[in-house]
């Protein structure tokens, strides 16, 4: 039998995910290339063969997905798999054009075929664009079960940034020198420091067949927490989707958001304490529309300054959540917000970055204010410091939600910003969250 050649085209997550559940041991398919976008240097590795398998026992090659026709030509694919997230529906209507244009079908994998089923009751918390306020919402909802009593297990959307994939097939992360120990970058930092500062164990990397077996042998409940705004890879018995009125309309034109705008059963409309009313009741005539029997939540994230006085009326750089403020199109996040309160003036980042952050701002020209807090490998934290470091300002804004001095010296007084998620009224999360403990009988 002759098999069908694919190029599954991703972002180091939902393509080797869609590989490994759907592809990996399938006779009937040949996955020829994997292509990479998004991320920086995550492109011309190899999907080595502790993962690939019996039917690829050379591993397949990563390249850059702008050699896409040269790919095609080469290899000539019946299909190529669209496997990554935070796509407007243009864009995605682009690919398709683009994909069509070289001879290939275009595929978009669904629930179906991609997610797996835990033996242990899932809560996902996903969004309708990265920057919505995942992560303190996840936070909201495991320290719930926690105070509770239950042990959840948190498991995060992939980050396999490292060039040995080897290293993060099945990832445990209990202390911060785990983070350590697996030379994480600073956006994966971001998302475990705060869970591992909670108690809370985090698991992610690479192969999540084998993340969700281990995690269920300590796990109450799972966890799942979404990356970008990509639905999850594990069957959720409740999702709780996260939206933004300061991109409101985005709940109904990126994908894969609107799966989860459309699937949920909670949906959070986030920052409503910042956010324009009319932009406030333009998302919830969009959940009216697509999703009525959702519960609705209002909520907000206030961000609180840890010392004020560091940056009151002084000249201020202002570093924010990478993802949030690139491809998360955001011109701003929680420490411009306090930085402004704190009466402090906001100095361009653009005139000091160097390298692969001036390459940054190159890229994603509607920053202006801000520093991304980009840390895709050693090399990039360097620059990142660099930046920093050369800024004539006479403070730093830390806007990212990790202690961004344990792997980075800034040669400034700085402070951080933190953020939690505030639901407003009734129901609110942890009636939700209890209801659902009680109906799967895990109360203790």
């Amino acid at each position: 039998m002759k098999r069908k050649r694919v190029i599954i085209m991703g972002a180091a997550g939902r393509d080797f995910h869609n590989f490994n559940v759907y592809f990996r041991d399938n006779e009937e398919y040949e996955v020829v290339a994997f292509t990479a976008e998004q991320i920086p240097g995550i492109e011309d590795r190899i999907y080595p063969p502790e993962l690939s398998g019996r039917l690829y026992p050379e591993g397949i090659k990563i390249y850059p997905e702008e050699k896409l026709p040269e790919l095609v030509q080469k290899y000539q694919p019946e299909q190529c798999i669209l496997a990554y997230s935070d796509l407007s529906h243009i864009t995605v209507g682009h690919k398709i054009a683009w994909v069509n244009s070289l001879g290939p079908d275009m595929r978009l994998m669904g629930p179906t075929t991609t997610m797996l089923k835990s033996k242990k009751p899932v809560i996902a918390v996903c969004a309708i664009r990265t920057g919505c306020g995942k992560s303190q919402t996840s936070r909201r909802v495991n320290k719930i079960l926690v105070d509770m009593g239950l042990k959840p297990v948190n498991v995060r959307h992939p980050m396999p940034y490292d060039p040995d994939l080897t290293t993060q097939i099945a990832q445990r992360f209990e202390t911060l020198e785990d983070m350590d120990r697996y030379r994480c970058t600073i956006e994966e930092r971001e998302e475990y420091e705060p869970m591992i500062n909670m108690g809370v164990v985090v698991y992610a990397g690479v192969d999540y067949a084998k993340i969700l077996e281990q995690a269920e042998q300590e796990a109450d409940i799972i966890t799942w927490d979404g990356g970008n705004n990509d639905f999850p890879f594990y069957k959720p018995d409740l999702l709780i989707t996260v939206v933004d009125p300061h991109r409101a309309g985005h709940e109904v034109t990126y994908y894969p958001g609107e799966t989860n705008l459309r699937m949920a059963d909670v949906i959070i409309i986030n920052k409503v304490e910042t956010a324009d009313y009319e932009n406030i009741e333009k998302v919830r005539r969009n959940i009216e529309a697509l999703n009525p029997d959702a519960v609705v939540i209002d909520a907000a994230s206030p961000v609180r300054v840890e010392d004020i006085s560091v940056i009151r009326g002084k000249r201020v750089l202002v570093i924010e959540d990478g993802p949030t403020v690139t491809h998360g199109e955001m011109r701003y996040g929680a420490g411009y917000i306090a930085a402004r309160k704190a009466g402090a003036t906001i100095v361009d980042p653009r005139p000091y970055a160097v390298g692969s952050i001036r390459d940054t701002f190159e890229k994603y020209r509607h920053l202006e204010n801000v520093l991304p807090a980009m840390g895709y490998g050693a090399e990039q934290m360097k620059e990142l410091e660099e930046t920093i470091n050369k800024a004539d300002v006479d403070a730093v804004v830390v806007g990212t939600p990790i202690d961004l001095t344990r792997i980075i010296k800034i040669n400034k007084p700085s402070t951080r910003v933190r953020y939690d998620l505030q639901e407003i009224g009734r129901p609110d999360l942890e009636d939700v969250v209890k209801e659902f403990v009680e109906k799967h009988g895990l109360v203790k």
